[in-house]
């Protein structure tokens, strides 16, 4: 007997070890084999669009670029924006990388120790978590590269209803980036998903796992009763905005006003609609209202090709008469259904002007066309005279800031609407405005007959307002009953975001002046490398007399203007302006050269420009330079100094604006000044991008 129990005890031992093995087994094959990635990898490079990597220690480099906050540009360094994000630290980590669709603006941030540039707009995005796997889905053991010929990795042969179910949930929540055909065919695809549904519900499907999700088609019975259909949709048409909360939850960031809106209208959504244990025929209508049953639709996100933050100027002068006053109201309500209002895309604010301006509503109150179109129905004609000008200073000064909306990354857009002409002067404030990043459209109506034309006050009163005078920033209009033909035009323009030429930018909101040694020893041959070093430098900026404009001075023992700030107005004109630079050669009198900069070039620069300064130099200089430094420092000038062979380090660091290290640069050759030309244009811009706005 006791044999007996003791043979029956070691059976089962045995039984239990052996389970254990095999489940140990099982747990080492499901083990995630993770590929690590080098820092300088960029997101674009990766064809695969879900996939968990290992980064290295040390990608918390300024080699290392990366493009916008929260959301990366797919040219970003991978792990450098999985720091910049607070993912992991500079001793490396694994993330979880996830590609979404191309946004039309990237906002530059310093975060976790490392400074992220603006984009106006990339065609590929990608976000950041932490390196943990998702319940049901398979990630990729080898990472396939666009440059790889090798063929794709084979994801496994099967996948679980769970699975399906997964990816089915991921359309759904990016049904905002789909058009509105696409999105509707997937809220009706997740009508028919597998799940807790209401008990009115009788359609059930079975899936089965297959190797890829084929599309479901399943056809509800039909109903006596409209208003269950009614309601059924509504609830799933809801559903999808939970893709807010989603990329809210990605890390820290400065979210608009608008997009807690949407969310906290999407949780109430789905939480009153309907709820466990009542009955969704109990909808609280009469029996009448039950016959025709009006079902919420969905509010769209916005175009996302057109994301532009604009403020209509609505002109409410006594002039304009009240019949015209709702004719302008009109075509603000066609235009806001035209550009197809949203926080994705275009946000509009109004601005009503008589002899002060008011405004009615900012970019953050309203965010849909919907709602924009019933504020503009509710705005009464204030009267007074067009004092146009007070309210371009007014817009400039109080509208595009971020506790109105502003979002940084999105061109500012002001539209003027002026019923015949304005009774104050407009230049002045319009200049203020373009240099502050404001692109101005200007939509005259029934402009000044013969006999009125003797009361304008600044002829040509559009040509200067506008940033170009070739007719984009300008449309004129013979008639207010004409106004509604010129909407599909006007929104067109407005959301040409490559031809918006003032928003404010690195590349087109400063004053550079060049300050170039033309001593003995740099010699002719050397003196012609520092010219294409400073055409380099000067290509990578858009230049003109409302965006970045170039000046550069000479020296030796004395000093040369070669041309100032208001000279040239295009690219190519500076361009040849610095060919024509003649070498003078003689001495080294650099602080002198320093001070003939700050009164013949910076002096003269525009109020709202950054003032630059690229000093360039091969030796030691006769004069002091640190007092000359220091004063243009401390008058807003931010100097950068490049040193070839026998330049001393210790004064191109007095020279420099601090920090020293991003503001100065040696090399021992003059043929390799081009290595800078990158480095120099990255600091501008890291240093632009970290400064208030205006």
């Amino acid at each position: 007997m006791k044999a007996s129990i003791i043979a029956t005890f070691f059976a089962l031992f045995l039984t239990c070890t052996y389970a254990t093995k095999e489940a140990t087994k099982k747990n080492k094959k499901a083990k995630l084999y993770v590929p690590e990635l080098d820092c300088d990898i960029k997101a674009g490079k990766i064809i695969n669009p879900e996939f968990i990597a290992k980064c290295p220690p040390g990608c918390q480099d300024i080699k290392y670029r990366v493009y916008g906050t929260d959301i990366y540009a797919s040219f970003s360094s991978v792990c450098s924006a999985a720091i910049h994000s607070g993912t992991i630290d500079n001793s490396g980590g694994k993330i979880l990388v996830q590609k979404v669709a191309g946004q039309s603006g990237y906002r530059g941030s310093f975060s976790n120790g490392i400074r992220s540039l603006s984009l106006p707009r990339w065609r590929e995005s990608f976000i950041v978590s932490e390196g943990k796997p998702k319940k049901g889905v398979t990630y990729p053991s080898t990472l396939e590269y666009s440059s790889s010929k090798s063929s794709p990795v084979k994801a496994e042969s099967k996948k679980s209803a769970q699975d399906i179910k997964v990816t089915r949930n991921t359309d759904i929540s990016n049904a905002s980036e789909k058009s509105p055909e696409q999105a509707d065919a997937l809220r009706k695809e997740y009508q028919t998903s597998p799940g807790p549904v209401p008990a009115t519900q009788v359609t059930t499907t079975m899936l089965k796992p297959t190797t890829t999700p084929e599309p479901i088609s399943t056809t509800p019975k039909p109903t006596t009763f409209p208003a269950t259909t009614s309601t059924t949709t509504t609830i799933t048409a809801a559903k999808p905005r939970s893709a807010v909360h989603r990329v809210r939850d990605i890390g820290p960031s400065s979210v608009h006003p608008v997009y807690s809106a949407v969310a906290a209208a999407a949780s109430t959504l789905e939480t009153d609609l309907w709820k466990p244990g009542s009955s969704l025929f109990d909808t609280g209508f009469s029996s009448k209202e039950e016959l025709n049953p009006k079902p919420l639709e969905p509010v769209s996100q916005g175009n996302p090709n057109c994301k532009v933050d604009l403020s209509f100027l609505i002109d409410g002068s006594w002039s304009i008469g009240k019949r015209r006053f709702q004719i302008q109201k009109q075509f603000l309500s066609d235009v806001a259904q035209a550009l197809d209002v949203g926080v994705a895309g275009p946000l509009m604010g109004i601005v009503q002007y008589g002899d002060d301006p008011s405004t009615e509503f900012n970019l953050k109150t309203h965010a849909n066309s919907r709602d924009v179109k019933n504020a503009i129905e509710k705005i009464p004609q204030k009267g007074g005279r067009s004092n146009v000008g007070k309210a371009l200073s007014f817009v400039n000064k109080n509208f595009f800031l971020d506790t109105n909306g502003n979002r940084g990354g999105a061109p500012n857009v002001a539209i003027v609407l002026v019923d015949g002409w304005p009774t104050d002067k407009v230049e002045e404030a319009s200049r203020l405005a373009r240099e502050s990043g404001i692109n101005i459209f200007f939509v005259t109506i029934e402009g000044a007959d013969e006999n009125e034309k003797q009361n304008v006050i600044e002829p040509n009163f559009v040509d200067k307002a506008v940033c170009r005078t070739n007719g984009f920033y300008s449309i004129n209009v013979p008639s207010w009953f004409n106004l509604r033909k010129v909407v599909q035009t006007l929104v067109k323009r407005v959301c040409d975001t490559d031809r918006l030429a003032c928003s404010k930018t690195c590349l087109n909101s400063a004053d550079i002046g060049i300050v170039i040694d033309g001593s003995s020893s740099v010699g002719t041959g050397n003196f012609r490398t520092i010219l294409q070093f400073v055409a380099n430098i000067s290509k990578e900026f858009e230049i003109s007399d409302t965006d970045t404009r170039i000046g550069a001075v000479q020296y030796t023992y004395e000093q040369r203007l070669e041309f100032g700030f208001d000279k040239h107005s295009t690219k190519q004109d500076v361009l040849n302006a610095i060919k024509r630079i003649n070498y003078w050669s003689g001495g080294t009198s650099t602080g002198a050269a320093i001070n003939y900069a700050s009164e013949q070039l910076f002096s003269k620069s525009k109020p709202n420009k950054r003032k630059i300064m690229i000093l360039i130099t091969d030796g030691r200089s006769y004069d002091d330079v640190r007092v000359p430094a220091m004063t243009a420092h401390q008058n807003g000038v931010i100097a950068y100094s490049v040193g070839i062979a026998w330049a001393a380090q210790d004064e191109l660091e007095s020279i420099a604006t601090d920090p020293d290290k991003e503001h100065s640069f040696f090399v021992d050759e003059f043929d390799h000044l081009y290595r800078f030309v990158p480095r120099i244009i990255q600091n501008i811009c890291t240093e632009f991008n970290s400064q208030p706005r205006n």
